[in-house]
């Protein structure tokens, strides 16, 4: 019966890997594609008003995505019966889809008679975004870490977020509206006379999000009652996703004070584009996430990446004011003093040498702070043992540094117990060693 269970098993896992890495290959030749396809775009006269992105290194950044479907085909074929790792690769496999598609009804349409039906592959992949924003939104949080809900209490949320992601589909799918790619050309599958169904699009758009939020609490909820592994499962979700939420946060305000400029088009700002590349790199970090946790690589370095990520994000912020607050207060100053209305050269010298001079001490107060505050337990054990370490170079009596030593253990580690075995002395020993 055993050996039966065992090469079922085994018969499971390689049917998904026949089935997990062909898919996650047709991701990367739908990506091929795409490449192929924005080559021809560059060669016909597509108008401005398109909106279509024109730079090749924010093509190129496209294929970034492409890490959801290898590392869902390589937990799908490792551990099959984890639907987390499927959701991965279906929500690669629609990302790539929806570039491809992008680009070929743009090329299409731009190039009459180039390839057929081009407005009605534009009109599918006018919807493709839903299901590939909420299967990772919804679906992803809700079954991590194991693939399993966590208790049937959460059954409904399940299957309110399945009918919510199908009907938003649709309702997008069938809905009046441009498409803001091609000029604004009509959705070619829509509805009209129908305003209710616009209504009700926006009515399920707007169940979308609230199905994600409960998803997020419904792993909250899991990692306050976890322990061991599965707590450290969560932490790399956890700390992937708030790095999503902040960059997307800074470069969705950047966008929205700079409402006129472009991403990834000529003669845009550098620094924005700067940001729509750590966005979209930072997007990334999601299935990276989930594959080391599922996978278990390096499982406990999460505690060191956090601690890590704290103080240098914190470093950069504090220097990147104080830069521009150097150069500011520099300029100010010499106005003042001299009458002249620009001297940039001074204040920025003036600002990088005050930041070399301030890195290191910031870096080790910074470092001090966070351990102080999020790492107490880990700050009190180091600053016992260096403690420790220093009363060792000087203590010469047996009695006291088994007392020494033994205390260090019980604040430190904080077993249960704690003794000490001292070794008897030999002939061997020449006389040095324990008497006990």
């Amino acid at each position: 019966m055993e050996a039966a269970k065992v090469r079922d098993r085994r018969g499971g896992v390689w049917a998904a890997s026949f089935l997990a890495w062909p898919l996650a290959a047709l991701s990367v030749a739908l990506f091929t594609a795409q490449v192929v396809l924005f080559a021809l775009i560059r060669s016909v006269d597509v108008p401005e008003s398109w909106e279509v992105n024109s730079s090749l290194t924010g093509h190129l950044a496209g294929g970034l995505f492409l890490i959801f479907p290898l590392v869902g085909a390589l937990i799908a074929s490792r551990h099959p019966g984890n639907p987390i790792g499927w959701v991965l690769l279906a929500d690669g496999l629609l990302w790539m889809l929806s570039g491809a598609m992008d680009y070929y009804a743009v090329y299409g349409v731009a190039s009459p008679g180039s390839v057929p039906f081009p407005m009605m592959v534009a009109g599918i992949n006018n919807w493709l975004w839903v299901p590939a924003v909420g299967l990772l939104g919804t679906f992803v949080f809700l079954l991590f870490p194991d693939g399993r809900l966590p208790s049937r209490r959460w059954r409904p949320l399940a299957l309110v977020s399945g009918v919510v992601l199908m009907l938003a589909s649709v309702g997008v799918a069938l809905s009046p509206g441009r498409l803001a790619n091609l000029g604004g050309a009509r959705n070619p599958f829509e509805l009209e006379g129908h305003p209710w169904l616009f209504n009700g699009m926006l009515v399920f758009l707007l169940l979308l999000p609230l199905c994600m939020i409960l998803s997020a609490v419904s792993l909250v909820l899991r990692f306050r009652r976890s322990r061991g592994e599965e707590r450290q499962q969560i932490k790399w979700i956890a700390f992937a996703a708030s790095v999503v939420g902040l960059l997307y946060l800074i470069a969705m305000s950047t966008a929205f004070l700079y409402p006129s400029e472009s991403w990834f088009q000529p003669g845009s700002r550098w620094w924005l584009d700067l940001l729509a590349y750590a966005a979209l790199f930072g997007f990334t970090f999601v299935p990276a996430a989930v594959g080391v946790a599922i996978l278990r690589y390096r499982l406990y370095d999460i505690d060191l990446i956090i601690n890590r990520t704290i103080v240098y994000g914190s470093l950069t912020v504090t220097l990147v004011s104080l830069y521009f607050g150097g150069v500011v207060v520099t300029q100010t100053l010499f106005r003042t003093l001299t009458g002249q209305q620009q001297q940039p050269q001074l204040a920025s010298v003036v600002s990088t040498l005050a930041i070399a001079a301030l890195f290191n001490p910031l870096r080790h107060r910074i470092q001090s702070l966070i351990d102080r505050r999020f790492y107490r337990k880990k700050y009190d054990a180091a600053r016992v043992l260096e403690a420790f370490s220093a009363r060792l170079r000087d203590e010469t009596d047996l009695n006291r540094l088994e007392g020494d030593v033994v205390a260090v253990v019980l604040e430190t580690v904080q077993p249960k117990h704690a003794s000490m075995w001292v070794r008897p002395p030999t002939e061997t020993d020449d006389g040095v060693g324990a008497k006990r």
